[in-house]
């Protein structure tokens, strides 16, 4: 089986922190996260979610921490799940303190809320005392007033602005267990600004489109941001930010990463769009295969082409593949060498079997 060409992407050379058990920067992988969307204080449902995104592929999971109920309840779950967890601190800057407390791994503080900088010295001694990470979390929405007056609106420029003058803060107090992230709804603004940042400072760099809308436009906005980035190779982390099921922020991205040949993770399926040539339902095989394979996380590609155009070529470069050929004639392909035809009615079920028993081998 041929290999699929990659371009190199090489990757900005940053400080390597660490999240719990997680680093991020430097040679780490570039890990994926997601963020709860039950009440925290509600903690079955937020262990259930946090060790679904864990099932998922999330490397680490940020937690929301508006009250104290929150705060209280992140100790209970940090115990009953195994993944690092991100305590998300707004406004009150004493939940950042009782997060740490808590046991969080990391803390979410935006620049732009949290207060002063005496509060953001407070926070950042918990930190230090409870061996806790920190994220500078500046967003184009909730800048801090003074820079906001500078320039008027919000632009690269303010964004990277806020971002240094608080990597100086911590810096100043001895604390450098930190990444950073400038985000924005605005694709250009968020891009811009992080290549801004990129160059004026080291530290792990957290991409992600902040407020990207639902599952179909937040993907596509994600993907052109994250991804224009990453083949920079600019960005140590992501978060792909939907108005979903946060289950659906961890598959695009990886559907961003494997797409890049940064990181992949499950099957990643080649199809063709549908068309007159095709010898069996592609759309439909497609969909049933997703749903059946999607138990296997063991990184491998399948091609599902429904005539003999592209379909021969693809299947040369993949793990398993399969070429419509009409009835009893479709084609199935193993580390890209023929290996059997098969009736359109026992598709599915040979391309499942095939996959599972590929998986099985690259596993042992």
């Amino acid at each position: 089986m041929q290999t699929r060409p990659h371009r190199i992407i090489n990757r900005r050379k940053t400080k390597k922190i660490r999240v719990g058990k997680v680093f991020v920067g430097g040679d780490s992988p570039i890990s994926v996260q997601s963020m709860t969307n039950t009440i925290t204080s509600d903690e079955s449902s937020t262990i259930k979610q946090v060790n679904e995104l864990k099932e998922a592929g999330a490397d680490l999971v940020r937690i929301s921490c508006p009250d104290q109920n929150s705060t209280k309840a992140l100790n209970n779950i940090i115990k009953k799940t195994d993944i690092p967890i991100i305590a998300d601190i707004h406004f009150h800057y004493k939940r950042g303190i009782e997060a740490a407390k808590s046991g969080a791994h990391c803390l979410r503080i935006n620049p732009g809320n949290i207060g002063s900088n005496d509060r953001v010295k407070e926070v950042v001694k918990a930190a230090k005392d409870y061996d806790c990470a920190i994220r500078i979390g500046v967003n184009a929405g909730s800048l801090e007033k003074k820079i906001l007056e500078k320039y008027k609106e919000p632009c690269p420029e303010a964004l990277v602005e806020s971002a240094n003058y608080n990597i100086k803060l911590l810096e100043d107090n001895d604390f450098f267990n930190f990444k950073i992230s400038v985000k924005s709804s605005d694709v250009f603004l968020a891009v811009k600004a992080y290549e801004l940042l990129s160059k004026s400072c080291d530290y792990p760099l957290h991409l992600g489109i902040t407020e990207a809308g639902g599952l179909i436009p937040g993907s596509i906005k994600s993907s052109i941001g994250i991804g224009s980035l990453l083949m920079r190779g600019i960005g140590d982390t992501i978060r792909v930010s939907l108005s979903a099921d946060p289950v659906e922020e961890i598959k695009a991205a990886y559907e961003i990463l494997g797409s890049l040949g940064i990181r992949s993770r499950g099957v990643q399926i080649i199809s063709c769009p549908s068309c007159a040539r095709q010898a069996f339902p592609v759309i439909e095989t497609v969909k049933i295969l997703e749903n059946k394979l999607s138990h296997i996380k063991k990184p491998l590609t399948l091609s599902i082409i429904g005539c003999v155009v592209n379909g021969p070529g693809e299947a040369s470069q993949t793990d398993v593949g399969l070429t419509g050929g009409g009835e009893g004639s479709n084609l199935l392909y193993l580390s890209g060498i023929p290996h059997e035809k098969v009736a359109s009615k026992s598709l599915i079920d040979k391309v499942v079997k095939l996959v599972e028993a590929k998986a099985k081998e690259l596993k042992n």
